[in-house]
C-alpha cells in the first residue's frame, strides 16, 4: 500500500511499486533449525510463532520440498489427532498475497485439519521462510507453479490419497489457485476467499480504471528501473506496502488493511504486508500474463468463490464466476468485508467450505 492519501494516486503508486495487494524433489521434513537443499540454507522456526492459537486436535509438523523452478519451499502441515492408518483427502493452501502461512493460510489450514483433512500452507517463493532470490518477488508463472508443488508433497505423503487433493486461495493467491486449478488436473476442486486477479488490478487498476496512458507510464518507469537494478546488480524495493501508522491516511481499504497486517491482530515479522515492501519491478509479468485466461478449463472440476457482501474485492469473485464454466457456485456474505475472511472466524464459512470438500474430494 501506499501513504498517498488520494485513492487515484494510491492505485497508480500500488501498481507501480507492486503493492496492488496484493515438480520436483522428494519432500523432505524439517528437522531443526537449520535445513540445507541443494546447498540453500533455510532457517526455519521450530517454535510456534502463528497469529492464531494452536489447536490440540491437530498434529504440526514443519516441512519442506522443492518446486519446478528448484526454489525450496517451506510449510506447515497439519494433521488431524487419531487419524490411523487411512489415507486422508488433503488440501494446499496459500495467500493472501503478501502474507505468510502463520497468517490466514495457516488459520484456514489448521482448521480444516481439525475437520478430518491433511492439510498444507506454505509461503510461496521468495517470501517467508520459503527459498528463492531476490527477497520479497512474485510471479503469476512461479506462485501458480508453487501450488503445484504443494500438490506433489501431499500426493507423496503417506496419510495423504493422493486422488483427493483440493486447494484454497486467500486474496491474491484466488486467482493464483483458480490458474493453478485450470492446468493441473490432480487439483480435483478448488475454493477461493477474497479472490484478487493480480494480473487483472496490475494491468488495469482497481475496477479496470486505469488509462492505457496510466499503463505506459507505469511499464516505462518500470522498464527504465531495470537499468538502474542492472547496474547495481540487484532489484530496488519499491515503497513500504503499508504505512508505519495511520496518520493522514483516510482511504478506507488501506485502513482495513493496516487493521489486519500492522496490529497484533495479524502481524507477522516476515509477511511482507506487515513489514516491507516488493521489489519495484515485481507488477511487469503480471500485467502482461493474464491468470485467468483459461478458467473454464477447471470444469468439470467444481469451484466455490467466497467474498464478503461489502468488499472492494468483489467484483473479482463475481465475473471470474461468470467466466468460469460449471459446476461453480458463489457465495457472497453478508456484513463482510474483504479482511473478514481472513481470521474472522465467526464470518469464514469453515461450515460451508468443508461441506464442499467433503462433496468433492470423495
Amino acid at each position: 500500500m501506499s501513504t498517498l492519501l488520494s485513492r487515484k494516486k494510491f492505485i497508480q503508486s500500488a501498481i507501480v511499486a507492486c503493492a496492488a495487494m496484493c515438480a520436483g524433489a522428494p519432500a523432505v521434513l524439517a528437522q531443526s533449525n537449520s535445513v540445507s537443499i541443494g546447498g540453500h540454507a533455510l532457517n526455519l522456526t521450530q517454535e510456534w510463532d502463528k497469529t492464531f492459537p494452536k489447536s490440540n486436535k491437530v498434529d504440526h509438523q514443519k516441512v519442506t520440498f522443492k518446486n519446478r523452478y528448484g526454489v525450496t519451499l517451506s510449510g506447515d502441515l497439519y494433521l488431524p489427532k487419531n487419524r490411523g492408518n487411512q489415507q486422508l483427502a488433503a488440501l494446499a493452501v496459500t495467500g493472501p498475497f503478501g502474507a505468510v502461512k502463520e497468517q490466514s493460510s495457516g488459520l484456514y489450514a489448521q482448521t480444516m485439519a481439525e475437520r478430518g483433512y491433511v492439510t498444507l500452507a506454505f509461503d510461496p517463493s521468495y517470501t517467508g521462510e520459503s527459498g528463492g532470490e531476490p527477497r520479497n518477488v512474485a510471479s503469476p508463472d512461479i506462485n501458480t507453479e508453487d501450488f503445484s508443488a504443494a500438490v506433489d508433497f501431499l500426493g507423496l505423503h503417506a496419510s495423504v490419497d493422493r486422488n483427493r487433493i483440493g486447494i484454497i486461495g486467500i486474496c491474491g493467491f484466488g486467482g493464483m489457485g483458480l490458474n493453478a486449478t485450470a492446468v493441473d488436473k490432480r487439483i480435483k476442486a478448488v475454493v477461493t476467499t477474497s479472490m484478487y486477479d493480480m494480473s487483472r488490478v496490475m494491468a488495469k487498476g482497481y475496477y479496470d480504471k486505469m488509462t492505457p496512458e496510466q499503463r505506459g507510464q507505469a511499464l516505462e518507469k518500470m522498464s527504465q528501473q531495470r537499468w538502474a537494478d542492472a547496474e547495481k546488480g540487484g532489484p530496488t524495493a519499491g515503497p513500504r506496502i503499508l504505512p508505519e501508522t495511520l496518520a493522514g491516511i483516510t482511504d478506507p481499504v488501506v485502513r482495513m488493511y493496516f487493521d489486519y497486517y500492522r496490529t497484533p491482530r495479524g502481524f507477522h515479522t516476515r509477511s511482507p504486508n506487515s513489514n516491507g515492501a516488493w521489489t519495484a519491478t515485481t507488477p511487469i509479468s503480471f500485467m502482461n500474463m493474464p491468470l485467468l485466461t483459461y478458467i473454464k478449463e477447471i470444469s468439470p472440476r467444481p469451484m466455490l468463490l467466497i467474498a464478503g457482501e461489502n468488499a472492494h474485492s468483489r467484483y473479482f469473485s463475481e465475473d471470474a464466476y461468470k467466466a468460469a464454466a460449471q459446476p461453480k457456485e458463489l457465495l457472497i456474505l453478508k456484513d463482510t468485508d474483504h479482511v473478514d475472511l481472513y481470521d474472522r472466524v465467526d464470518k469464514i464459512p469453515f461450515d460451508k467450505i468443508a461441506d464442499f470438500f467433503g462433496k468433492n474430494l470423495k
